[in-house]
């Protein structure tokens, strides 16, 4: 086997074996040690596939971006109406997150880094493989929303910001899905909590995205 094969198929030994101990145990509780272990290495070489901690965890989120990618692609229908269309990209992203917690952890990792930080701490090829993969998983919304501008239901000058904009508030939301718990005021400065129904929040996360849709200005310009 050549070196560079050799070398590739370390890399990937190494990428599985974060993808799995994320997946089993979350990103907080997956150490560097414990991935090395699991490939039967010393953690120091794995910092020679890797420029850091960073790097190595942005490039299992290319894998689960990859997933998701997929994910998406089965859930839309170009027959249906844009609306229907948006409803069921969000719940198939809410779903995605639910059954893979870890990749909502890593992707939120990631997005709590400036990106000036980031781009210092992860290789040109690695940032490049991660806006790739995010921007596969946008298209889909895109080509939505887009379809919606076209046919006057929607009203979106940026689709691609836009769909930023959801996949951060998806992120955000499936913490609550997470804790599993809302807070309201039962009476007068006393809190009280209470269990959060899946489903209800998926639904209200895909009127919420609608209703940006439908309200975005043309042209946001004062």
């Amino acid at each position: 086997m050549l070196v560079s094969e050799r070398r590739a198929e370390r890399k990937r030994e190494i990428l599985d074996a974060t993808r799995a101990l994320f997946d089993e145990r979350g990103l907080r509780d997956a150490q560097i040690e414990d991935i090395a272990r699991a490939v039967g290495i010393n953690r120091a070489i794995i910092y020679r596939h890797f420029s850091g901690k960073e790097e190595l965890f942005a490039e299992t989120l290319v894998g689960y971006l990859d997933e998701l990618d997929a994910t998406l692609a089965e859930a839309d229908d170009a027959s249906h109406q844009p609306v229907e269309r948006l409803q069921a990209l969000i719940d198939a992203f809410l779903d995605f997150g639910a059954g893979l917690p870890a990749f909502v952890d890593c992707a939120q990792a990631l997005l709590r880094r400036r990106g000036e930080e980031l781009i210092e701490e992860v290789s040109e090829r690695v940032m490049f493989d991660l806006g790739r993969a995010m921007a596969a998983c946008l298209s889909h919304v895109v080509s939505v929303l887009e379809a919606g501008t076209a046919s006057g239901e929607f009203h979106v000058r940026d689709p691609y910001l836009l769909g930023n904009v959801f996949y951060t508030q998806a992120l955000g939301v499936m913490n609550l899905a997470t804790l599993q718990l809302s807070v309201r005021e039962q009476n007068p400065g006393l809190p009280a909590v209470d269990a959060v129904p899946f489903d209800e929040v998926k639904k209200l996360v895909g009127l919420a995205a609608v209703a940006m849709a439908r309200g975005a200005a043309s042209d946001t310009t004062p």
